[in-house]
């Protein structure tokens, strides 16, 4: 059972987050943890750019804690996270980002940074630097005519400690570590839109390796699909989703594709739901539809504890984990 005993940010939280989305975040952290204490699963799923605003710092630790157990994220939470943990002190951050005129951007890109909102990454030190290494990898498995998933290049690579050296950050604060620790699966849909996706996909062109020795989407969904019915037990698989895209709108749907494809009547829905967005409700938008809708699809049940927060995820998210934490 949960540690009752809080830490200030979660007192705080339980004190003045009392309405309105504030409220409903406090209600998803509670459900968080319930469906935790009722011996559920949880999925996580990471869309946006997370990773290069740093959640590692909290979702690292709850990783550790166990209270994750499988992510779905875009391929570029995947790597971004790499990116900062090898480069961290060459980042450059543009707090008047919104007053960048075109050619203040051109400029950047002239010296080799890539502009997400207020924070640049650098193309030489990050990307090219994770791209000469794991280019060794992708030809090991080339020429043994082996095929693995994105995300398990990316454990090869940390656990060959070839970027040990440059660590620029503690290592704690990784949350690609700390799921490489533990082993977590991690689901990355459309890989292939991804920085390290386009180098892969440019070095097939090339024919320097083959396509061969990626596993995708379809593999990935087929892997999901039996990973959910080992491991949903009495309570159905937790979902909790930070934005929107693919990094929600593909995992989600395995549960139908269970039931309604396969025809598996005992699959149980998910169990428990939370999405974290700042898109605007409506149903025509699918990252702004309302928990409700998911029930027609056949995701959720009428009584799954389903909550919406709409605010900024670099926000909500690291109090949430800050609950789960006891922090």
């Amino acid at each position: 059972m949960e540690n009752t005993q809080k830490g200030p940010v979660s007192q705080f939280i339980e004190s003045h987050y009392l309405h309105f989305n504030a409220a409903a975040l406090v209600d998803a952290a509670k459900g968080y943890q319930a469906h935790l204490d009722k011996g559920g699963k949880m999925m996580i799923t990471l869309a946006g750019a997370m990773s290069t605003a740093e959640l590692g710092k909290s979702l690292a630790e709850i990783i550790r804690q166990g209270k994750v157990d499988v992510i779905t994220c875009t391929g570029a939470n995947l790597e971004e996270d790499i990116f900062n943990l090898v480069a961290h002190d060459f980042y450059k951050r543009i707090p008047n980002y919104r007053d960048l005129s075109p050619q203040d951007e051109w400029d950047l890109l002239q010296n080799h940074y890539n502009r997400v909102t207020d924070t640049c990454i650098p193309e030489m030190e990050a990307m090219r630097r994770i791209e000469d290494s794991m280019m060794e990898i992708w030809l090991k498995a080339h020429e043994a005519g082996e095929s693995y998933f994105p995300h398990e290049y990316f454990y090869q690579l940390i656990r060959s400690g070839k970027l040990e050296q440059y660590y620029q950050i503690d290592p704690k604060n990784s949350w690609m570590l700390a799921a490489c620790e533990r082993n977590i699966p991690i689901v990355v849909p459309g890989w292939e839109d991804s920085t390290l996706g386009n180098m892969f996909a440019s070095h097939c062109i090339t024919k320097e390796i083959s396509t061969n020795i990626l596993k995708g989407g379809i593999q990935y969904m087929i892997w999901l699909a039996d990973w959910y019915e080992q491991n949903m037990g009495d309570t159905g698989i937790g979902f909790f989703q930070i934005g929107g895209g693919i990094a929600g709108d593909f995992p989600i749907c395995v549960v139908p594709m269970l039931t309604q494809d396969l025809e598996k009547d005992y699959i149980k829905c998910w169990g428990y739901f939370c999405q974290i967005s700042d898109s605007t409700t409506s149903y025509g938008s699918y990252s702004g539809a309302v928990p409700n809708e998911k029930i027609t699809w056949g995701k959720l049940e009428v009584d799954t504890p389903s909550y919406i927060i709409e605010s900024d995820a670099t926000i909500v998210a690291p109090l949430i984990f800050a609950w789960l934490l006891n922090w």
